[in-house]
C-alpha cells in the first residue's frame, strides 16, 4: 500500500479471500481504494468458469473477494503496475485509442452514494462513519 499510485495491492483476508486494491498516492504514503465490484463486459464465460456458475447473475462479481476470484486476481499480483498488460485500468475511449495522454472518459452521469461500513462493529464509534 506504500507503493506509487497505480500499483495493485492484493492481500488475503480471513485466509481465503484475495482483496484487490488500487494504490492511489505517491510512494511512501499509504492510500488505496478497495475494488468491491465490477460490471463485466467481455469474456464473461471465463468469469463464469472461475465462479463455477452457469448463468449471468448480479452476484457474479459483487463483493471484493468474489470480484478477485472472478478476475483471477491473487496475492501474487500485489505490487504489479496497473498500467501494464496483466491487470490494468483502461481508458475506454469510444475511438478505441488507449493513449494515456488523452485522459479518461468522463461518464455522462452517475450517482455517488455512501453508507456505514458493513461487518466492522468492532470499530466502535468509527463503525458508523460513511466510508462505504
Amino acid at each position: 500500500m506504500y507503493a506509487p499510485g497505480g500499483t495493485a495491492y492484493v492481500y488475503l483476508c480471513y485466509g481465503m479471500h484475495h482483496l484487490f486494491n488500487v494504490v492511489t498516492n505517491v510512494e511512501g504514503i499509504h492510500h488505496a481504494v478497495l475494488i468491491r465490484a465490477v460490471e463485466p463486459l467481455k469474456r464473461i464465460y471465463i468469469i463464469l468458469q472461475r465462479r463455477k456458475m452457469s448463468k449471468l447473475l448480479p452476484k457474479l462479481t459483487a463483493g471484493p473477494g468474489i470480484l478477485s476470484q472472478a478476475l483471477g486476481i491473487q496475492t501474487s499480483h500485489s505490487g504489479i503496475s496497473l498500467l501494464g498488460n496483466e491487470i490494468w485500468i483502461e481508458n475506454n475511449h469510444p475511438s478505441g485509442n488507449l493513449e494515456r495522454s488523452e485522459g479518461y472518459n468522463k461518464p455522462k452521469s452517475f450517482d455517488i452514494t455512501f453508507s456505514p461500513r458493513v461487518g466492522c462493529q468492532y470499530a466502535g464509534k468509527d463503525a458508523n462513519n460513511p466510508w462505504r
